[in-house]
């Protein structure tokens, strides 16, 4: 295993309750209600298919510059939230840790825009004092096309240096997913607000916590074993 590559929000943080409340706020403003379907539909996905998919849901019709302004009043709002303290997903810290200790490169590969990102990134940087806990960070206003493209994980992995191959992916998105896996890398799903389907080069699991780095080196080689012949 050369290096091992985060998801952000659902993944390691439980932020996914700000955006999800910002995206609330908006549709009682245009006059709605989101539902829990379109709201799970969001999850991972880029603001401007976020704001799409809010429109669709509650039946309005909208034009580039709307939603432009709509994604940039839920940016706002969630900034606003998560501006506090952030709460860890079972394990991931410690799974974190552990990957530093071992000495693993890292990189953090979120769709959330850099200004809203670093709101999360000063907390998480916190929490570990003595080295970073990234090497690479890449943020969705920072690529050419964003999740489910395999464009921010293959900028991240070029930007450490490593094989593609030789790399773990740690998602809790449909979206996310499917980056990381198009990208080359064997993929550690952990659905948070959306489920997941087993899928090649995909292993799930219900929490990260007792994950180490033991575990995602399995993660890598039930990948590998799997496109060995029969």
């Amino acid at each position: 295993m050369e290096a091992v590559l985060f998801d952000m929000d659902g993944t390691l943080v439980e932020t996914e309750q700000h955006w999800g409340t910002a995206l609330h706020e908006f549709a009682r403003r245009l006059g709605g209600r989101l539902s829990d379907e379109a709201r799970a539909a969001t999850v991972g996905t880029s603001m401007r298919t976020s704001m799409t998919l809010l429109h669709d849901d509650l039946g309005l019709e909208v034009t580039d510059d709307q939603l432009l302004v709509a994604a940039r009043w839920v940016e706002g709002r969630a900034a606003e939230l998560l501006a506090g303290e952030i709460i860890w997903r079972p394990g991931a810290r410690e799974l974190l840790e552990d990957v530093r200790s071992a000495a693993l490169p890292t990189a953090l590969v979120t769709t959330t825009p850099r200004p809203v990102a670093e709101l999360v990134l000063r907390r998480i940087d916190e929490a570990f004092p003595d080295l970073p806990p990234f090497d690479v960070t890449v943020c969705g206003d920072e690529v050419p096309a964003r999740k489910p493209d395999p464009a921010p994980y293959r900028q991240a992995m070029g930007e450490l240096g490593v094989d593609p191959a030789r790399c773990v992916v740690v998602e809790d998105s449909l979206v996310g997913v499917t980056a990381g896996l198009a990208a080359g890398a064997a993929v550690l799903g952990v659905p948070s607000l959306q489920a997941l389907e087993p899928a090649p080069g995909l292993v799930l699991r219900d929490t990260l916590a007792g994950v180490g780095v033991a575990e995602l080196a399995d993660v890598l080689a039930a990948r590998d074993g799997a496109s060995l012949p029969a």
